[in-house]
């Protein structure tokens, strides 16, 4: 794998990254949404994964820092998957989840440590049960889980192309088949 091809698909990451993450705070700052708990840990992880991949492009990795850097990649990515997943199952069937909520993500913070306030968000909140905006009929959290799995799939290819290629060329220059020991 390339140099340049390492930089300019890591950069790419960055840029799709930075626009989704940009568009959220458009969301918030100028059309008026208010974020709920679970659309603030999934900016976490795309912020998380945004900088993991413009570090990767600034740095142009060799093949293990690249290994390193699409493993950061994919385990950011799996869990914004994780909490955008989480999101939309909430937001498709809220009534069996109803009682188990808090009221919200301020009362939350007030009244418990931050470890309890994650798994809380995690259980739900009232904050996160609307659905206030779609695009194409898909609502907010659907594409934010679109854009992770996406990120997710690109992060296991590139790892099995990274372990495929180290299988053809290992690091230490010698050959990764066996040959015979001859007296």
């Amino acid at each position: 794998m390339s140099l340049a091809c390492t930089r300019s698909l890591f950069f790419t990451v960055f840029v799709a990254g930075a626009l989704v993450l940009g568009a959220s705070y458009y969301l918030e700052y100028s059309v008026g949404l208010k974020p709920c708990g679970l659309c603030l840990l999934q900016r976490v992880c795309l912020a998380l994964l945004t900088s993991v991949c413009l570090a990767a492009a600034m740095h142009g990795p060799g093949r293990l820092g690249s290994f390193l850097y699409w493993l950061l990649t994919l385990l950011y990515s799996l869990a914004g998957t994780a909490t955008a997943s989480r999101q939309v199952l909430l937001q498709n069937d809220p009534m069996h989840q109803l009682s188990a909520c808090a009221s919200s993500l301020t009362e939350l913070f007030a009244s418990a440590p931050w470890i309890s306030v994650v798994q809380q968000m995690f259980n739900g909140t009232l904050d996160c049960m609307p659905i206030s905006w779609t695009l194409f009929g898909l609502s907010i959290p659907e594409w934010s889980l679109l854009f992770f799995a996406a990120i997710s799939v690109l992060g296991v290819y590139q790892l099995l192309r990274l372990v495929w290629i180290g299988r053809q060329r290992p690091l230490s220059g010698e050959s990764s088949h066996l040959t015979p020991i001859s007296d």
